[in-house]
């Protein structure tokens, strides 16, 4: 295979390197150990996992990226690479206890892995506004309903399965990429699968870039759905060119990422695309052992008037039964009833079944986990130490503490969220940033975008324990306080020289101290009034928080930083006072600008050492 580079574990007999003779073909050899995983034989041969993947499957194995291969199957795939496979020697001086240990965790592993059992994927549906994420939903449930239990639709608990030749497929009803981020950052970690919806009359709009990039994030494989194939003059070739822009390949265009033209409207290939959301959940090989005690994860919780409260579970592994106590994030309770999609009463749930289950003492949030317990004492234990380690979360991510976490092996990777003022700016900023990498950390652009930053970058960031970083980008009100209450850092630049330094600085531990924003209060502008000394000062209402004189200030005007400086004056009635507080109006000056308008927002804040 020329001209690719020489591995160091690959002998050479002639010991002239793989360089030695042009005139024939070059076979190097290799050592390859009895068994090794996909991802390890790729590395092996410096090739993609999804090449050693589509060779095995050309050689009649299917296997995912984690799945172990034996020594044959992996010379196969060696030889089709130009390699020359050879048995690496097992190694022989182990002492006895050694050989013990290794034995002891052989056992304990073949006793988990002899109940695992196939399980059906569990599927997320994102993409842009009006692309048809919830008709696409409704049209692959009731396609399913009519064809097996017409009209036995009785509600709606949040997910749902359906049947493809015998095999089925969980769906989470939460489509968009806002609440499937939103449950990550609780650390429910639950899809399988996503479906991308583009509209085939609308392209790849700024939401579709979102939804794949908080897909990527989650590492999650993507089928894409591209929808309205029954409007006219729709143009299935440039939707294809501009995914492949967006990093989404399709097969027909030799890229690994399956593509399905469908109509949810007209309910147009929907069983094309559920039978190739089983052909990637077989090639990610979804197994769980249903002889454990269940481990799940809540979809949807509520208090109902006459049950209590409820909550809808998917289980992820494990079975949950009529009788068994759990615990739920940190309230517990024994399962009296449960309820299945279809509003049926079931005595047990297995992995990636949803269900409704009534018995708990509260309502418990979304995202929270689930663990079935021997007992009471057993569920009050649990819940103590999971109070205990929510005290004791580490801080967040952010570039002040960067280099601690890098020394103590806590992070091996920075995740960065980047907004900018402009589309152009964006590239040379983020391949800056990528060339930071070091040994101990790499710097991972994972999400990148015009405009401000949003409460969505903050979700995204808390999911990913990234930190958000702005060029010349303004920071909605509601982002700036998620980010304050769930700890993500914000850092805002208008010189590339100096974003690009402080992240160099941060990961070398050289970086100074830096200051944030602490946001003291907001007001509403509800009048302007003109004063014959100050020019006109804005008649405000103190929406949050309290305003003082001196304090910096930020005028937002529909979603836009018009003017930020101090505030000159403060005034309650005739008076002049130092701060005024929530639930107050009084009259405020900002130093340098006059140009108020109803409905404009102040926004008033201090800066302190980080």
């Amino acid at each position: 295979m020329a001209g690719v580079s020489k591995p160091g574990n690959i002998l050479d007999p002639s010991g002239e390197g793989p360089s030695g003779n042009s005139s024939s073909p070059e076979v190097h050899l290799i050592e390859i150990a009895p068994t090794l995983s996909v991802r390890q034989l790729a590395d092996l041969l410096q090739v993609s996992a999804i090449d050693v993947i589509k060779q095995l499957m050309r050689n009649g194995i299917m296997a995912n990226i984690n799945q172990v291969v034996n020594y044959e199957a992996a010379a196969a795939v060696a030889a089709e690479f130009g390699y020359q496979a050879r048995l690496k020697p097992r190694a022989t001086r182990r002492s006895t206890s050694a050989i013990s240990e290794v034995k002891r965790r052989q056992y304990l592993l073949d006793e988990e892995l002899s109940g695992l059992r196939p399980r059906p994927p569990v599927v997320t549906i994102m993409g842009h506004v009006n692309h048809g994420k919830t008709r696409l939903l409704d049209a692959i449930r009731q396609t399913n309903v009519m064809a097996t239990e017409a009209g036995s639709i009785t509600q709606h608990i949040g997910a749902y399965q359906v049947e493809v030749n015998g095999q089925k497929i969980t769906f989470l009803d939460t489509p968009g990429h806002e609440a499937f981020t939103a449950m990550r950052a609780r650390g429910a970690q639950v899809t399988d699968i996503v479906i991308l919806v583009v509209a085939a009359d609308d392209g790849v709009m700024p939401q579709t870039l979102e939804a794949i990039d908080h897909a990527r994030a989650a590492g999650v494989p993507i089928v894409v759905a591209i929808n309205k194939i029954d409007k006219p003059n729709v143009n299935l070739e440039l939707v294809k060119q501009q995914l492949a822009d967006a990093g989404l390949l399709i097969e027909e265009r030799g890229g690994d990422i399956v593509s399905v033209s469908v109509s949810a409207k007209e309910k147009i290939a929907i069983p094309e695309l559920l039978e190739n959301l089983l052909l990637v959940a077989e090639m990610e090989n979804l197994r769980a052992n249903p002889l454990q005690p269940a481990v799940g994860v809540v979809i949807e919780a509520k208090l109902d008037k006459t049950k209590g409260p409820l909550a809808t579970v998917l289980v992820q592994t494990g079975t949950l039964r009529l009788g068994d106590t759990i615990v739920v994030g940190t309230t517990w309770g024994r399962v009296k009833a449960m309820f299945s999609d279809m509003g049926k009463r079931v005595r047990k749930a297995e992995p990636a079944i949803p269900v409704e289950i009534l018995g708990l003492t509260s309502v418990p949030q979304v995202g929270d986990g689930l663990r079935a317990v021997a007992g009471e004492r057993q569920a009050q234990a649990l819940i103590q130490k999971r109070l205990e380690e929510m005290g004791q979360e580490s801080k967040s991510v952010n570039l002040s503490n960067l280099y601690d976490q890098i020394s103590a092996g806590r992070v091996k990777e920075l995740n960065v969220i980047l907004k900018a003022d402009v589309q152009g700016s964006i590239e040379p900023i983020r391949s800056s940033l990528e060339q930071l990498e070091t040994e101990e950390v790499r710097v991972r652009v994972i999400h990148s975008g015009a405009g401000n930053i949003t409460e969505s970058d903050v979700m995204l960031a808390i999911a990913s324990k990234g930190i958000i970083i702005g060029f010349g980008a303004g920071c909605e009100p509601g982002a700036r306080r998620l980010a304050e209450v769930e700890g993500v850092s914000i850092r805002s630049y208008d010189v590339i020289y100096n974003l690009v330094d402080d992240v160099g600085k941060a990961l070398k531990g050289m970086l100074e101290p830096s200051y944030v924003e602490v946001v003291e209060g907001r007001a509403e502008v509800r009048a302007i009034f003109s004063t014959s000394k100050k020019g006109k000062v804005a008649g405000v209402y103190v929406t949050e928080g309290k305003v003082s004189r001196g304090v910096s200030a930020r005028l937002w005007r529909q979603e836009q930083v018009v003017h930020e400086s101090t505030v000159s004056s403060l005034r309650r009635f005739k008076d002049d006072v130092k701060e005024v507080a929530a639930g107050y109006e009084c009259g405020v000056g900002i130093t340098d600008f006059s140009e108020f308008q109803v409905g404009d927002i102040l926004e008033f804040f201090r800066k302190e050492v980080k």
